[in-house]
């Protein structure tokens, strides 16, 4: 779970609520269920037009990164490819095969499977980083679709709200009715600026950073393989790799230094 994320959005929804209810409203105003239908409707065929469906469906997929985060493995895979560099250098890359089925992460696997088969390790290199930069490339549309929904749901808020206008302007000759429709009407665009800015735009950019951590762990991966494959010392190689996790590396650094 990512406290983050949910305590932002509850402090965020807490601060206009309460400031809202200081002034003297009350929720009911503000839940209209037609006024939700208009803009979550209108935004998510926007996006779906302006998107492939795979990619939507994907990205409705991924929201689930934004609050709830598996713990990071990088520290053990780092502990692991060290363990390889060991064997490697006492019984040569080739006893590593044995260890091919212990790899859950494809990419690990497909990495050192090239290693073991002796590609050279400029060829390893260049394969698995066009893996890398295709697969990056794919991932990068998926906060994109959520940057696309903050630009639409605005102006679809604003739609919704003259098309309130429009139904209150037939009951001009009650002026209750029209104060009161008028209050309504505008329901649809603080759902539309709120949907942007509270969900759609701050979930684009945990994305970002989440499918950069992503990437950041297979690239630790990468330079650990081709590693193995040159030779390099083991603790050599792991303090070369401890770099791609430098927050880990300064949250042990005191530990360390009190051992």
């Amino acid at each position: 779970m990512d406290i983050a994320s949910i305590g932002g959005i509850l402090l965020a929804l807490l601060g206009i609520l309460t400031g809202m209810m200081i002034e003297g409203g009350n929720i009911g105003q503000i839940t209209q269920p037609t006024a939700a239908m208009i803009v979550i409707g209108g935004t998510m065929g926007a996006v779906m037009l302006q998107f492939p469906l795979k990619t939507f469906l994907s990205a409705l997929k991924q929201l689930a990164k934004v609050f709830f985060h598996g713990a990071s493995d990088n520290e053990e895979t780092l502990k692991q490819l060290v363990e390889f560099a060991n064997k490697a250098r006492k019984s040569g890359i080739v006893s590593l095969d044995q260890d091919l089925a212990l790899i859950k992460d494809p990419f690990f696997r497909q990495a050192l499977m090239l290693a073991i088969d002796g590609t050279e390790p400029s060829e390893v290199r260049k394969i698995m980083q066009m893996e890398l930069d295709n697969k990056s490339e794919m991932e990068e549309k998926i906060p994109q679709v959520f940057e696309a929904a903050g630009g639409y749901s605005p102006t679809v808020g604003i739609i919704g709200a003259v098309l309130g206008l429009i139904q209150v302007m037939q009951h001009l000759d009650n002026i209750t009715e029209v104060g009161r429709g008028i209050a309504v009407a505008f329901v649809a665009t603080i759902y539309g600026v709120a949907l942007a800015n509270l969900i759609f735009l701050p979930a684009a950019g945990k994305l970002k950073i989440r499918h950069r951590e992503e990437q950041m762990a297979k690239e630790m991966v990468l330079e650990g393989v081709i590693s193995i494959l040159e030779g390099m010392n083991p603790r050599m190689m792991e303090t070369k790799l401890r770099t791609f996790l430098a927050e880990d590396a300064g949250a042990e650094g005191p530990a360390e230094a009190a051992a």
